[in-house]
């Protein structure tokens, strides 16, 4: 029996479907129909029920499949293992990363980081939207915000402050605030998620909390537009600061109000399983967590984030 034609019966169980599967593997489906077929006479029995409309798991399959997956994880996992005592890093490094991270933050560092082991190869997927680590083909997500689901893994790589910014420009004609509750009479940017846009912003200065109810005429499903919405001095916005660090660093914004502290968030690179980490995995969550750390001493050397309490 061979490892890929198991693939590929894991891949079928996975879609529900020999077509999409096959689809999804880039073969045809002729390939990854004799491939189940290879495995089950194998076997001495039928992995899958099939009927006109849908196919579904046998109950050999629901038996069999999920230690099948397991054994070729640790197969997998072994060779990786191999791999990291020849100090071979290698293989494709499938990341999901968010809009404004993805292409103004992290992008130079996977390119730098790639260049470092040129046997990698990277396949990115950019989108705020949740991950589905099955649905979207990917390994491992860098999001904001720590893991809710119980069966993922994940390394946190950093605590991040947000920043409530606005460019020197839109600051000189509409005013500077010197507390949230003039905020209100400011023109808001809003990151919007499944239709809901954020304009209730809340802030904290010592055991004080402060909660605005923003007004604005811009709203997106994606954190890179309102970044630029707000460098070209069209309102404010509570970002992340290390989406908005090069417009700090640079003067293009400014942090507003930095005594009173918006909602800040934790930067985390998730997983499916603890099994599915990799060397190249391990480096990545490395190289992230120095860089990271630099933008962040950057920010605070500068003044332009308060130091750590």
């Amino acid at each position: 029996m061979l490892i890929e034609d198991l693939q590929i019966v894991l891949k079928v169980a996975e879609f529900r479907s020999i077509t999409a599967a096959a689809t999804s593997l880039d073969m045809r489906t002729a390939t990854a129909s004799a491939a189940v077929k290879r495995v089950e006479q194998a076997l001495g029995a039928e992995l899958f029920v099939r009927t006109t409309r849908q196919l579904r798991l046998s109950s050999a399959g629901e038996k069999y499949l999920p230690q099948c997956e397991q054994a070729l994880q640790m197969l997998e996992q072994a060779r990786q293992n191999i791999r990291g005592d020849l100090d071979l890093v290698e293989g494709q490094l499938r990341l999901a990363v968010s809009s404004d991270l993805g292409r103004n933050r992290v992008m130079p560092w996977l390119d730098s980081f790639t260049d470092q082991y040129p046997a990698l190869t990277l396949r990115i997927h950019i989108s705020d939207s949740t991950v589905d680590f099955y649905r979207d083909a990917v390994d491992m997500a860098l999001r904001y915000g720590s893991p809710n689901d119980a069966s993922l893994y994940g390394f946190k790589i950093c605590d991040v402050p947000g920043v409530l910014c606005a460019s020197p420009g839109y600051l000189e004609s509409r005013g500077v605030p010197s507390h949230p509750h003039d905020l209100a009479s400011h023109n808001g940017l809003f990151y919007q998620l499944h239709d809901i846009p954020h304009d209730v912003w809340t802030f904290t200065r010592g055991e004080a909390q402060f909660k605005v109810k923003m007004q604005g005429n811009r709203t997106a499903n994606d954190g890179d537009l309102v970044r630029r919405w707000c460098v070209a001095g069209k309102g404010v916005a509570v970002k992340s600061c290390l989406d908005m660090a090069d417009d700090l660093l640079a003067g293009r914004v400014v942090n507003v109000l930095p005594e009173y502290r918006p909602r800040s968030t934790e930067l985390w690179l998730i997983c499916p399983s603890r099994q599915s980490i990799t060397p190249a995995m391990r480096l990545l969550r490395d190289d992230l967590q120095a860089r990271c750390r630099d933008i962040l001493h950057q920010l605070r050397t500068r003044h332009l984030l308060p130091a750590e309490s």
